[in-house]
């Protein structure tokens, strides 16, 4: 919601709908938000869901209201609403803030200027008074406040350029990725791949560029073999808490003799995914795709049982790492 947040306050205050709390279940969790933007013609956009469309209509007429009067709204839906009319599917009892953000309201710039530093944040709010500073901070909420932590926006790194790179990142960025491509020495013009950057530069300055951070994960499908271990030397050590290898099984001692021989310590290289990928079956580039995009959202989302690890272990198996704050952006 952060850019659609950004967006909106560009154009003049906006209203932020979350999820406070809920009961019996629901197709999203607590922190969901929902942004309304709103311009001098009266008019409006909005991103994001709350529910399955059962109430976002609804929500979105209080938070037109919100912008225009100021005044925070907390809405129930399902058990103990006003509104028995508006019925919950699913069964469960949604609350929800909505609440005024000015254009130059402080603790959304600072959301934003942290996510664009990649700082991990705690937003503090009860609809009136909004509190945001880095998530090192551990501000305590208020009686009445509600607490969420944002973590930096997830990143996806992947190096290669045949068809099952270019899928792996094609699906990344739309999975909400962002997403680059890299590929030494490739083409000088940039692959057909919207939102996806590309970079041509050697392994050491992209990686250099990017930064691998703790959100950031990597997923190495060349079929050059020096490219790819300068890239697993460069994403092993490094904070990225994925980092995948497309080969086959059969070569992975072999790459694996070669990093111990590099350096790279045991610790780091449990890190390894190899083969990468879930393992689905497929073999087409939008499968491999699929199963690629499917392990690394099942790290993320601290999910070890969808998730096979093939490191410097006998048996090629492991448990998937939990990356920091619990993998949730």
């Amino acid at each position: 919601m952060r850019p659609a947040l950004a967006d909106a306050l560009a154009r003049g205050p906006a209203a932020l709908a979350t999820i406070v709390s809920l009961g019996d279940g629901g197709p999203r969790p607590v922190g969901t938000q929902m942004v309304f933007g709103h311009d001098a013609l009266g008019g409006g956009s909005r991103a994001g869901f709350l529910s399955g469309g059962c109430i976002e209509a609804d929500v979105e007429d209080h938070a037109r209201a919100c912008v225009t009067d100021g005044r925070p709204r907390r809405l129930v839906y399902g058990e103990g609403s006003p509104w028995p009319d508006i019925r919950l599917l699913c069964g469960a009892r949604i609350e929800i803030l909505v609440e005024r953000i000015a254009s130059d309201d402080p603790a959304a710039r600072e959301l934003l200027a942290l996510a664009g530093a990649r700082i991990p944040a705690r937003w503090i709010s009860d609809g009136d008074r909004r509190l945001c500073a880095p998530a090192s901070e551990d501000l305590p909420a208020w009686p009445g406040a509600f607490s969420r932590r944002f973590d930096p926006p997830p990143r996806l790194v992947v190096f290669g350029g045949d068809p099952t790179a270019l899928a792996v990142a094609s699906l990344g960025a739309q999975s909400g990725f962002h997403t680059t491509l890299v590929r030494p020495k490739g083409p000088t013009s940039t692959p057909p791949l919207p939102s996806v950057a590309y970079r041509r530069d050697d392994v050491a300055a992209a990686v250099a560029a990017i930064g691998l951070d703790a959100w950031t994960a990597v997923a190495i499908c060349g079929h050059d073999e020096d490219v790819d271990h300068q890239a697993l030397l460069a994403a092993l050590p490094s904070a990225a808490p994925y980092v995948g290898l497309l080969g086959a099984r059969r070569r992975l001692g072999e790459r694996l003799a070669r990093l111990r021989a590099a350096g790279v310590g045991e610790r780091d290289l449990q890190k390894l995914r190899a083969p990468i990928g879930l393992d689905l079956g497929g073999k087409a580039p939008f499968e491999v795709a699929v199963a690629v995009i499917g392990e690394i959202m099942a790290a993320r989302h601290g999910q070890p049982a969808l998730s096979r690890r093939a490191s410097s272990a006998p048996d090629g198996g492991g448990q998937a790492a939990k990356p920091p704050g619990g993998g949730k952006s």
